[in-house]
């Protein structure tokens, strides 16, 4: 029979039972204590690694960056800045178009993704029951276990001529309706793989999923009650969702307007595989920092995100998206 090991703390005539009572005691009555245990290690995780990073970037922005040496030095200067936000910067015309882009691109995302999702999440909410409900949680998760750089390398293959796309749209006989869309100057392309709207479609599909589920929370909270009683009062369906189904469900697509708008906001992949030549914010810095090593510029250019997001996160606080997180 094995005999335990003594208890060092019994060596020493400290009752282990005695402290751990008092230890328990002294968290019991001193809550604040507790919580400042618990949060201190991610806090700090937080605050040294993500917070430490983004300062360091930001400092980074300001560093001059010499074009015949190729070389950074730690000369503070704001011409980086300038050549985002002064007009009179020669460069100034070029950096607005690809954020003016980007922010193009997020904004359709966004309200398409709304728009699909919508429907899904109602009939989710409503209708869904049993092995129904459990069939579309798999549906709507699956695409999000699969891996990101497979999705967007498959969608090239699906929109590329002589892909399912194309295929489908010859069965149904539609190639001069497809040709038509693609000769519009907002679209721009020869292909659906080239062209902005195979880039929207491949956008919409890889982030749809962040769009259902937080509608599909804000639907489960709304109370039938509220549907019925609005039925009694002589309110049509119509009248019924327009005035009381979405304006409570309207929080959670503002929660699910935060993933789709900041992820194709910061996306670099998805424009480098799909679409036309034209860059993306994400793409500008990964070719600053990557081809040209101009980590300034890069550094600079970051921060155009970082306050497009801020000033969504606020607006979307204040619309209660965070309640339907």
């Amino acid at each position: 029979m094995a005999i335990p090991a003594p208890d060092p703390l019994h060596q020493h005539g400290l009752p282990t039972a005695g402290i751990r009572r008092r230890l328990a005691s002294l968290l019991y009555r001193r809550q604040t204590l507790l919580l400042l245990l618990l949060l201190t290690p991610p806090l700090l995780w937080f605050g040294v690694v993500y917070l430490g990073s983004l300062l360091a970037l930001l400092m980074q922005s300001f560093y001059t960056f010499d074009d015949f040496t190729m070389a950074v030095t730690p000369e503070l200067t704001l011409a980086n800045f300038r050549a985002i936000a002064d007009p009179a910067n020669p460069l100034f015309g070029a950096n607005i178009d690809i954020v003016l882009r980007t922010l193009g691109m997020a904004a359709a995302v966004t309200v398409a993704c709304a728009l699909i999702a919508f429907p899904i999440a109602y009939y989710m909410a409503r209708y869904a029951r049993g092995w129904q409900k459990g069939f579309f949680y798999i549906a709507v998760m699956a695409p999000m276990w699969a891996s990101y750089i497979v999705k967007a390398y498959s969608w090239t293959v699906i929109l590329a001529k002589g892909g399912i796309v194309y295929w489908l749209v010859q069965a149904l006989g539609l190639n001069a309706v497809l040709e038509a869309v693609l000769s519009l100057p907002v679209v721009g392309g020869s292909s659906l793989s080239t062209s902005n709207l195979g880039r929207f479609m491949v956008f919409t599909y890889i982030w749809l999923p962040f769009m259902i589920l937080p509608i599909q929370a804000a639907l489960e909270r709304v109370p039938l009650s509220l549907l019925q009683a609005s039925s009694d009062l002589g309110a049509r369906p119509a009248q019924t969702f327009r005035t009381v189904m979405l304006p409570l469900a309207f929080p959670g697509v503002v929660a699910g307007s935060i993933f789709t708008f900041s992820l194709t906001l910061g996306d670099f992949i998805v424009p480098q595989l799909v679409g036309p030549s034209g860059l993306f914010i994400g793409n500008y810095v990964y070719t600053m920092q990557g081809a040209v090593g101009n980590i300034p510029m890069a550094a600079a250019f970051t921060v155009v995100p970082v306050l497009l997001i801020s000033l969504y996160l606020a607006l979307a606080r204040r619309l209660g998206a965070f309640d339907a997180l």
